[in-house]
C-alpha cells in the first residue's frame, strides 16, 4: 500500500492559483488582477477579473495608463477583479467568505468586499502599499473587521500545459 501523496497543493496555493490565472484572462496591458471567492467549506463560488463592463467591447474603450483627458484612460471604465468577482456571484450571500486577490483592494473595492459580507482577504502583493487608496482600505478593514492577511509564497512552482 502506497498511501497518499504528500505534494498536493494547499488550500492557500490553490486558490491564489484560480485567482492569478483568473487574471490572466485581463486584456489590460499594465495590470492583470484575478480574484477568487472562496465558501467557508474550501469550495470557489465566483471568480473575476479586471476588464470592462458586459457589452462594452474591449476594442472600443481605451486601455491607456495616462492621457491629456480622463475619459482617454481606462480608469473611469475598468471594473476591477474584486468588484467583478462579487458580481459574478450569483448564489444569494457572501457573508462570511474569504477572498484571494492578487493585489491589495483599492478603496473603492475595499467598500464592495465590507458590503459582500466578505471576512477575509488573502493578498498577494501591496504593491501600493502607503498610498492614500491603499490606506483608507486598511481602515475600512479594520473599522469592518475585516482580515486582511499577505499569501505567503511557497515557491512552488505549478505549470500547465494547455
Amino acid at each position: 500500500m502506497s498511501g497518499k501523496r504528500e505534494d498536493y497543493i494547499s488550500w492557500d496555493e490553490y486558490f491564489m492559483g484560480v485567482a492569478q490565472l483568473s487574471g490572466m484572462r485581463s486584456k489590460d496591458p499594465g495590470t492583470q488582477v484575478g480574484a477568487c471567492i472562496v465558501s467557508q467549506e474550501n469550495k470557489i463560488l465566483s471568480m473575476g477579473y479586471n476588464g470592462f463592463p458586459n457589452g462594452c467591447a474591449d476594442d472600443c474603450f481605451p486601455w491607456e495608463r495616462e492621457a491629456q483627458e480622463e475619459l482617454d484612460t481606462k480608469y473611469p471604465f475598468v471594473t476591477h477583479s474584486e468588484l467583478n468577482a462579487i458580481l459574478n456571484y450569483r448564489g444569494g450571500s457572501l457573508e462570511g467568505t474569504k477572498l484571494y486577490v492578487s493585489l491589495f483592494p483599492c478603496n473603492e473595492c475595499a467598500k464592495a468586499i465590507i458590503q459582500a459580507g466578505i471576512k477575509t482577504v488573502v493578498y498577494a502583493s501591496d504593491k501600493y502599499k502607503g498610498t492614500p487608496s491603499n490606506v483608507a482600505s486598511k481602515r475600512m478593514f479594520d473599522a469592518a473587521g475585516v482580515e486582511y492577511v499577505p499569501y505567503h509564497r511557497t515557491g512552488r512552482k505549478v505549470e500547465l500545459e494547455l
